[in-house]
Parts: C-alpha cells; sequence; structure tokens
C-alpha cells in the first residue's frame, strides 16, 4: 500500500532547512545560483546533464535562473530560488520505512522534522529515481508552489533517471 502525502501546506506543517544545504546552495553572485556538484559515475554524471538539459524554462511559473557553474548538475527558478540537484547523496535521516509521496510517479521524501513550519525552506529528495535529486522549495513558495512544482518536474525526472527506491 502507498502512502501518499501532500508536500505543501497541510494544517500547520511545513519544512525546516538544513543550514549545511542552504549554504551549499546559496548564490555566489546576485542573480547566479551555486549548485554543489557531489562525486558522480560517468553513467550518473550523464544522466543528471540529460536532466538538467530537459527541464523545464519556468518551474511553478518562476523563470529559469542562472546556476554556478554553468554546466553543473542542477538548475534554478525564481528569485528566491527553487533549486534543483541532481546527484545528491542519500539523506543521513532517511529510514527505508518513512513515508514518501507519490506525485507524478516520483517518490518525494522529507525529513518528518521538516514538516512543522510554513516559514522555512523545504528540502523535498526524489528517492524513487536514480541518482538521487532534491528540490529546494524556498519558504516564500512554500504555500503555493510545492506540489506543482515536483508534478512539473516529474516527466523529465521518470525519463532521464532510472527507477530507485520504492515509495512507501
Amino acid at each position: 500500500m502507498h502512502v501518499r502525502r501532500r508536500l505543501g501546506p497541510r494544517r500547520g506543517r511545513g519544512v525546516v532547512a538544513s543550514a549545511a544545504l542552504v549554504a551549499a546552495l546559496t548564490a555566489c553572485t546576485p542573480g547566479t545560483i551555486s549548485i554543489e556538484d557531489h562525486d558522480l559515475s560517468d553513467a550518473d554524471r550523464a544522466a543528471c546533464e540529460a536532466l538538467v538539459d530537459d527541464l523545464p524554462d519556468t518551474l511553478a511559473g518562476e523563470p529559469r535562473a542562472e546556476v554556478e557553474p554553468d554546466g553543473g548538475p542542477g538548475a534554478a527558478w525564481g528569485d528566491p530560488a527553487y533549486v534543483l540537484t541532481c546527484g545528491v547523496p542519500q539523506p543521513p535521516d532517511y529510514e527505508p520505512t518513512a513515508e514518501c509521496s507519490d506525485i507524478k510517479g516520483v517518490g518525494w521524501w522529507v525529513a518528518e522534522d521538516e514538516l512543522d513550519d510554513l516559514s522555512e525552506d523545504a528540502h523535498a529528495v526524489a528517492l524513487s529515481r536514480t541518482p538521487y535529486v532534491e528540490l529546494l522549495v524556498p519558504s516564500d513558495h512554500r504555500t503555493d508552489g510545492i506540489d506543482r512544482a515536483l508534478a512539473e518536474l516529474a516527466p523529465a525526472i521518470r525519463k532521464h533517471l532510472a527507477e530507485g527506491r520504492p515509495c512507501l
């Protein structure tokens, strides 16, 4: 049985951002978003490059933004930016029995302790595909854009990334 969770606003629930992840994704210059480049196999790097090349020009109504390094394993949209990073490691606090939300065929996981404050940024990790993809959703977009953004990313993620962990 698959448990479906809505990752957007749910009766006062939200997400608290990890300081380390936010630091890794901060802008290196105004208007340019820094994408962390993880150590990837050649196959995973090729999958991430194909995914990034196929990502939409807009996400949840926000235009695509410049990222550093150019050609890196990710993309950004808007200001404050939604930031997608491909090839992230499995989150250290993920448990194989944790619930995730299946949105258009992609299973997204958010840490339980991040579901308590809509005023904070959210980190959704697509663990049902490999290499893993993370989407940072700024708090400004929490009430109107997280589920929409994840749904809009699903076709490209399903097309370019292999199946990973099943969504419970």
